[in-house]
């Protein structure tokens, strides 16, 4: 786990020679295990295992007597020196979009003198947490430090919501898991100046009365190629590494290769590698790193480097059929001779819910943690660098709710393929007549429905979730409830009716505060993506592989602002991801692709998902023996235990839900039972986070 930490205070100066902070009563504290990039008065360390060409910082030189100006930039950013330094000049004058514009995945901070600005992505990947701290305000890249920094308790408060609405931001507001410790919202940066704190967006929000200019489909879709060759061109041109140094290799292993034997040790392969599980997103990333045009020092100008193959790992899951396609789809790419196919295979140890009494403490709760061990075998068989396929779907598709907004500027004529599209996906039935009729009703009722109403109906309805929660089992029924301002998410209908009923108390809140409205589509799908993007970060950390580094170009800046500049008569029609795509590939000289390229496989995961909770129920049932959630009044342990069992039975229920309350309550264990604290020094915190009572008359969740 890597992040960054500092702090802006009111004194002018610490006293100190910079090497660590003081609190306000002239203490010393400092993170553990951290290295300094810049010292007193508004120190910033780099804490984890990160590599010499993730940090930059660049300072430019100013009069004797002038403000310090300098940039650091943390990951992996395709920016030069040069396009460094004129980024921070603009900054300097408050052009704080030209920090977030270069191709890469990366945080900036500048430092003008007392001021200081630290830049969130747009996506949500590298999200900004602030909270008051010694007369000012500390800043870090993740949540748990600064918890551990203020001795904070948890926010039930907020557990609830991210449970009962979690693609709802404002139910989550700006909250986390821990009191006291505030995360900025995507796309907006944090300033501080002597320790005040000020948040700001550095994007231009598309007004809900003015349609903003289409853009050129064809123009908006070479944006994208431009942008996510750019994107896979700055990981390729990044200096490479290999693993640190393993345990001595054992020697020939019956049945065991070398690539085999070095994934038993847990390292992955020198070099850069991709997924490539047949599908779109990750056969895009795998054919553009492996025949990406004019890098240099390579054969021919193509290639990751001179007589240097793309390794190409595919998950084979040979405990649920159903992949045989994709797999066929991957092994015709991976004829590509500059790639190197790996299949790596698992039964039941792999598949969701397995080896759950395993695995780190993340920074906060996510449903991908009852995954974590499928995707840590599969990219620790990967290399150092790896690219991943994740994002791509919340990026390029449409959201339901785009519909409404193709109805407010009255292009009802756009609405025929996608709406043809769900009613073909119902197949031959009497119901399928009528689906094109409820969902132009429904779409049309939330373009007609204003913001401050849809957040009250939502708050009137949610305390019932958990008696009529529906299950949505087709794309007809899905996109139908997705025609919201907002709904219960798949957890919801197992909380406590209490629980629910302050989550309702936050979306009437929310619903009288003033705010720059987006149009109902465009607002759902950036709701989404964030949500998306915060559980890849905690997949990240879940699925940690030491000396590896995961790259999501989707999920980039400039591949996420190419991408909104889409229009969403494009976005809504059947296949529209795999027709950008494809024209991406074309852009970079790639157009063969094998049949069927492009075809979702949901199906395959959701059985996956039950065949994993079949498996483990005996392990689930013990977890919610005696749960902590409900020691918090937000479930009720005999419900969710019967719902287990229904689900493993074949019972027709949200596998989602069910997979967000055990990976909370997996989270949770792990964070009271966790020892030490990120910091260190005469004022470091005497108890890690969450040492303290959750509510009154309740449990406290002490270790």
């Amino acid at each position: 786990m890597r992040w960054l930490v500092g702090w802006s205070s009111i004194a002018a100066s610490f006293g100190t020679v910079g090497a660590v902070g003081h609190d306000d009563e002239g203490r010393t504290v400092h993170p553990v295990g951290s290295q300094l990039l810049w010292g007193d008065p508004d120190p910033l360390w780099a804490v984890g295992d990160w590599r010499p060409d993730e940090i930059r910082v660049i300072t430019v030189a100013t009069p004797e007597g002038a403000p310090t100006t300098r940039l650091a930039v943390l990951g992996c950013c395709g920016a030069t020196d040069e396009q460094l330094r004129v980024g921070l000049l603009a900054a300097r004058g408050g052009a704080l979009r030209h920090l977030t514009a270069w191709p890469g995945s990366y945080t900036a901070v500048v430092q003008i003198g007392r001021r200081i600005t630290v830049a969130g992505d747009l996506a949500g990947a590298r999200p900004v947490f602030h909270t008051p701290w010694a007369n000012g305000t500390a800043y870090a890249t993740a949540a748990l430090p600064l918890a551990d920094l203020i001795e904070a308790q948890l926010d039930i408060g907020h557990l609830a919501a991210l449970l009962a609405c979690p693609e709802t931001p404002e139910a989550l507001g700006d909250g986390t898991p821990y009191a006291g410790v505030r995360r900025i919202p995507p796309g907006h940066a944090l300033i501080l100046r002597e320790g005040s704190r000020e948040i700001t967006g550095y994007e231009a929000v598309a007004s809900l009365a003015v349609a903003a200019p289409q853009t050129d489909p064809v123009s908006a879709v070479d944006g994208v190629r431009d942008a996510l060759v750019e994107a896979v061109r700055a990981r390729l041109t990044a200096p490479r590494h290999a693993p640190e140094t393993l345990p001595p290799d054992p020697g020939p292993v019956p049945g065991m290769g070398p690539a085999e034997r070095r994934a038993a040790r847990g390292a992955p392969v020198p070099g850069i590698g991709s997924d490539l599980s047949g599908g779109s997103a990750s056969a895009t990333l795998a054919l553009l790193a492996a025949g990406l045009p004019g890098l240099p020092g390579t054969v021919l100008g193509h290639g990751t480097g001179a007589g240097e193959r793309l390794l190409a790992v595919t998950f084979n899951d040979l405990s649920t059929p159903g992949r045989e396609d994709e797999l066929e789809r991957a092994r015709v790419i991976a004829a590509n001779p500059r790639l190197h196919h790996v299949v790596v295979a698992a039964g039941e140890e792999a598949l969701p819910y397995a080896s759950l009494e395993n695995g780190p403490l993340t920074d906060e709760p996510a449903p991908s943690l009852v995954v974590a061990e499928r995707h840590r075998r599969r990219l620790t068989a990967g290399s150092a660098d790896h690219f991943v396929g994740h994002g791509a779907r919340q990026v390029l598709d449409a959201h339901p709710a785009r519909l409404a907004d193709l109805l407010m500027d009255r292009r009802r004529r756009h609405l025929l393929r996608p709406v043809a599209a769900l009613a073909r996906a119902e197949g031959p039935s009497a119901h399928s007549l009528f689906v094109p009729v409820a969902v132009y009703r429904a779409a049309r009722r939330l373009a007609r429905t204003s913001y401050r109403t849809g957040l009250e109906s939502a708050a009137a309805l949610l305390p019932g979730a958990n008696r009529y929660a529906p299950d949505l089992d087709t794309p007809a029924e899905a996109s139908l409830a997705a025609l919201t301002w907002s709904r219960p998410g798949p957890a919801a209908r197992w909380l406590t009716g209490e629980a629910l009923a302050e989550v309702a108390v936050r979306l009437q809140e929310a619903a009288i505060r003033p705010t720059s409205v987006q149009r109902p589509g465009e607002a759902r799908a950036r709701a989404a993506l964030a949500r998306h993007a915060a559980g890849q970060r905690i997949l990240e950390q879940a699925a940690e592989v030491r000396s590896q580094r995961l790259h999501a170009p989707f999920l980039d800046n400039q591949v996420v602002r190419a991408a909104r500049a889409l229009p969403e008569s494009l976005r809504v029609q059947p296949g529209a991801r795999a027709a950008i795509l494809r024209r991406v590939l074309a852009g970079a000289g790639i157009h063969d692709l094998p049949p069927g390229w492009g075809t979702p496989s949901q199906a395959t995961s959701n059985a996956a998902g039950r065949l994993g909770l079949r498996t483990a129920l005996p392990e689930l049932i013990a977890l919610f023996d005696a749960p902590l959630l409900a020691d918090a009044g937000l479930i009720e342990a005999r419900v969710v235990r019967k719902a287990l069992r229904a689900a493993s039975e074949g019972e027709p229920l949200p596998l989602d839900g069910l997979a967000a309350l055990a990976s909370t309550e997996l989270w949770l264990r792990r964070l009271v039972t966790r020892r030490g604290t990120c910091w260190t020094g005469t004022a470091a915190p005497r108890q890690r986070a969450v040492a303290g009572g959750v509510v009154p008359a309740r449990r406290t969740l002490q270790p």
